[in-house]
């Protein structure tokens, strides 16, 4: 398959391994690397798909120009708003786009088996989520953690925003049956590790995914962008791409 794609945060650390994979996928080229104070339109004429990994306050003009010259978008930004969120998705009506907060195979196996697990282990269990990146990482917790999170409310019909928890401190009394706890720890060089607890009395259940290299999320990001190249418009994610729904 032959793909000429743009790549916008391309001189970010996951920019940078997407122009290194890139060059040894064949048939895909790189026709733009964008990065602050670049001219996107300038090379949009060229591309067939964009592929953001820029910061969160250019997601949404970045897909405002996608919309506008007709490009498919794969969003691998974190850290956006609810506004921001619901703005860029409005424009998959007009292009296709695939969000997902991460990009690993690995990953989106977890978020899959999250599901089943919650599923299957029911409402007696209670449930953690603990995550830790790099130091550098700007935003907290992870979108990748958030999703897991989303992942194990909707299993239980909650609304996370209503029952997730953000640490613990001092006199907090007893944790609730409903609580989804979420924690974020930051340090190092640490490219991104999830572990999804369940515990119950007498058990518990531990999934974890580690990554150790910004590949696995650059091989996932350009697979999808492979895949999005000829879709209709709509909003998509990586569980579309790897035909887990």
């Amino acid at each position: 398959m032959s793909i000429r794609v743009v790549i916008t945060g391309a001189r970010g650390r996951m920019g940078q391994a997407l122009i290194a994979c890139a060059a040894r996928r064949p048939g895909m080229e790189v026709v733009g690397r964008i990065d602050l104070g670049d001219d996107l339109e300038s090379c949009l004429g060229s591309a067939e798909v964009v592929i953001d990994f820029s910061l969160h306050q250019a997601t949404l003009g970045i897909a405002r120009m996608c919309a506008e010259h007709g490009k498919g978008l794969v969003i691998g930004t974190t850290g956006h708003g609810d506004p921001e969120r619901a703005a860029v998705a409005a424009l998959s009506a007009r292009i296709p786009v695939v969000w997902s907060s991460n990009y690993s195979t690995g990953v989106n196996a977890l978020f899959w088996l999250t599901r089943k697990a919650a599923e299957i282990l029911g409402p007696s269990f209670d449930l953690e989520l603990v995550e830790m990146h790099h130091r550098l990482k700007k935003d907290a917790p992870s979108g990748t953690a958030k999703t897991l999170a989303e992942v194990l409310a909707a299993v239980r019909g909650q609304q996370l925003a209503e029952v997730v928890r953000h640490g613990r401190q001092g006199i907090t009394g007893e944790r609730t049956a409903t609580e989804i706890g979420l924690h974020s720890l930051r340090g190092g060089d640490v490219v991104g590790d999830h572990t999804v607890i369940f515990a119950a009395p007498g058990e518990r259940v531990e999934l974890t995914h580690r990554a150790s290299s910004r590949e696995t999320f650059a091989e996932g990001a350009l697979r999808a962008a492979e895949w999005v190249k000829d879709k209709p418009p709509g909003l998509y994610d990586m569980q579309d791409v790897l035909g887990l729904k």
